[in-house]
């Protein structure tokens, strides 16, 4: 099992995944018709924008255009079951997250997959380092002005929605840090981030992908950062370890997996072509712009890496109370 220093081990430069491809058993007949990538999500958000844009470079390798598929609702229970329930054939995919693949047992008493059992690891797309943000003009200069005040009176913070691996995280700095702050939920992080810059709310935990333009541009003022390291993309933002926080690690991330039984040579494939494609000069450089890491997994380590952030972050999930089918 990945510890968080193997992980940040693991998230080196994918430059080195594209030599390893004629290595992989392929078959030799498979694909012979296009593979269907079932996302979870409307279209033009951030999952769709991914699939969509890795399905672009994995089509020309695999031979077959990709089918990047849409099915939105109940946090990506519907294309999740609809996956979990296909032919285990290699043909038909899902793209992964912290919520339908770890928080969702947590959220709905009843589910019509399991994820534990139904799903096996095809490939990693990336880590998005999470930030928590105010307004430059604040008066809040650091994470110790933040909690110092928090004494006085809570302060709100935005998140993407309820649930969302920014809330789970924010409510998990509380507890490390020790302070109170009120959560303020929204429909994505731009919404948040809006809402940030009108004084609606006073605080944001935002995702690298929104979040870094902001921080760049100087429309907001970064407190802590909730990685091992700090990011290239916003060096000054101090991690919450070296603020004295021990453990107060946690990134959205998104993936790919299959059905469970899906021949070993078409996952092989798979995960050789989608460790290709984040590879590419083209997407790296998109990558690395906006903060977000990478690493060549095996579909073994993309496994295992579920299986500790379930022990993690499902037991956080119940202690909150929080339920998405209540």
């Amino acid at each position: 099992m990945l510890g968080r220093r193997d992980l940040a081990r693991g998230l080196v430069s994918v430059a080195l995944a594209g030599a390893s491809g004629a290595a992989v058993a392929q078959g030799a007949s498979w694909p012979d018709h296009p593979p269907r990538w079932v996302v979870g999500y409307p279209p033009g958000g951030p999952s769709d924008t991914f699939a969509r844009l890795i399905a672009s470079f994995m089509g020309p390798r695999l031979g077959f255009n990709m089918v990047v598929e849409n099915r939105p609702g109940g946090g990506a229970v519907l294309a999740s079951e609809t996956v979990a329930r296909s032919m285990p054939d290699g043909y038909t995919l899902l793209h992964t997250d912290n919520g339908n693949l770890v928080y969702n047992p947590a959220l709905y008493g009843k589910l019509p997959y399991d994820p534990d059992r139904d799903l096996t690891g095809v490939g990693f797309i990336g880590r998005f380092p999470l930030f928590l943000v105010v307004r430059p003009d604040s008066p809040v200069k650091t994470l110790a002005d933040y909690i110092a005040a928090s004494k006085q009176r809570a302060p709100t913070y935005g998140s993407p929605a309820v649930a969302s691996p920014h809330h789970l995280a924010m409510e998990m700095l509380k507890r490390r840090a020790g302070f109170e702050a009120t959560h303020v939920p929204y429909r994505g992080g731009p919404a948040a981030m809006q809402d940030l810059m009108s004084g609606t709310v006073e605080s944001v935990l935002i995702d690298c992908a929104t979040g870094i333009p902001f921080l760049r541009d100087g429309k907001a003022r970064g407190l802590v950062v909730l990685s091992e390291a700090r990011s290239a993309q916003a060096p000054d933002v101090p991690t919450a370890a070296e603020l004295g926080i021990a453990d107060a690690v946690a990134f959205g991330w998104q993936a790919m997996h299959a059905p469970t039984g899906t021949p070993e040579a078409a996952i092989a494939r798979l995960n050789t072509e989608l460790n290709a494609a984040m590879a590419a000069p083209e997407m790296l450089a998109r990558v690395a712009g906006l903060g977000i890491e990478t690493a060549p997994w095996t579909p073994a380590q993309l496994n295992s890496f579920v299986a500790t952030e379930n022990t993690q972050w499902r037991p956080l999930i119940r202690e909150l109370g929080i339920r998405l089918d209540s």
